[in-house]
């Protein structure tokens, strides 16, 4: 695709978040193909863009002011899943392109009676943006699961084994050359599962389904946990014992969810950036006064300084 088709400009951010709120990328593009991806890292190179890869829109903040570079947006055009079952007995690779839904490589797995992905069917996310983060739930996590990632480091194509990923709590090696100021697209996952019992994944799939639906805010504009968890605590219990539960500062719209204090939400969808970015200061300053524990967000804060 000609690169003037492929660029957008002024292009709001807000509708493509789940949290509902942020000002418009300077740019953004939607790259159909790998050399669309290489022809967008080229044009930020040549512009002096930072980039920014946006997957489902969660578990990031957009600032109200917007993003002041290049957002690339990998979608649809990149959500296949292939199989692939080379005649083992007990485990079958799945490999999922980065603009795949997290849940969708859960429910297929599940779907073929594989277990392991189980933990992924709820998470709102994209499979890029779950390696990056190594996103996880009830006790699994994707490096559980992982046997290799590519990626394209700085408009070169890589491939590593997972035992190179780095992969620690909501971090990877791609998120540490991301900080770095590298730009980092990942575009595919492979995963190893083991064959099961489709009744039993399925039940287990459906148990957690209703956990998330019975806990979760997930009618309400957020962006995930917005905290990531203490060690020897849970930032959930943490902010409930700080009388937190339902809190507000103002009628912005920015709240700590009364469903599950882990999540601070966009209530009735009005709230900007900047309101919720207040909310969790001041969340993280109460807990730290009551408990002596502070709370890291776990939420990326895209555009603006962090909260």
């Amino acid at each position: 695709m000609d690169i003037n088709e492929l660029i957008k400009s002024k292009v709001e951010l807000k509708p493509l978040t789940t949290m509902k709120t942020g000002g418009p990328a300077k740019y953004l593009a939607e790259p159909s193909t790998s050399s669309d991806i290489l022809a967008c890292l080229d044009f930020a190179k040549e512009n002096n863009l930072v980039v920014f890869i946006l997957g489902a829109g969660s578990n990031i903040i957009v600032d109200d002011d917007g993003f002041d570079g290049l957002v690339i947006r990998l979608n649809k055009e990149f959500s296949n899943i292939a199989i692939y079952d080379d005649s083992d007995e007990e485990y079958i690779c799945i490999s999922a392109k980065a603009g795949c839904p997290l849940s969708k490589l859960g429910n297929e797995a599940a779907d073929l009676g594989l277990e392991g992905a189980e933990f992924a069917c709820g998470i709102p996310g994209t499979v890029g943006g779950a390696v990056f983060m190594n996103a996880g739930a009830y006790g699994r996590e994707i490096k559980d699961i992982a046997t290799s990632i590519d990626y394209i480091e700085d408009g070169v194509f890589k491939t590593i084994d997972s035992s190179e990923a780095e992969f620690g709590y909501r971090t990877s090696i791609f998120k540490r050359l991301a900080d770095e100021g590298k730009n980092i697209v990942i575009t595919n996952l492979t995963v190893r599962l083991h064959k099961g019992d489709r009744e039993k994944v399925m039940a287990y799939v459906k148990e957690l389904r209703e956990k998330r639906v019975n806990s979760q805010p997930l009618t309400v504009p957020s962006a995930g946990s917005t905290f990531k968890r203490p060690e020897g605590y849970f930032a959930g219990k943490l902010i409930e014992d700080s009388g937190l539960r339902g809190f507000s500062l103002d009628e912005s719209g920015a709240q700590v969810s009364p469903k599950h204090c882990g999540f601070i939400v966009n209530n009735n969808g009005t709230c900007g950036s900047k309101d919720l970015k207040k909310l969790i200061n001041y969340v993280q300053n109460k807990v730290y006064e009551d408990s002596g524990v502070h709370l890291e967000c776990e939420v990326r804060f895209i555009g603006g300084t962090e909260a």
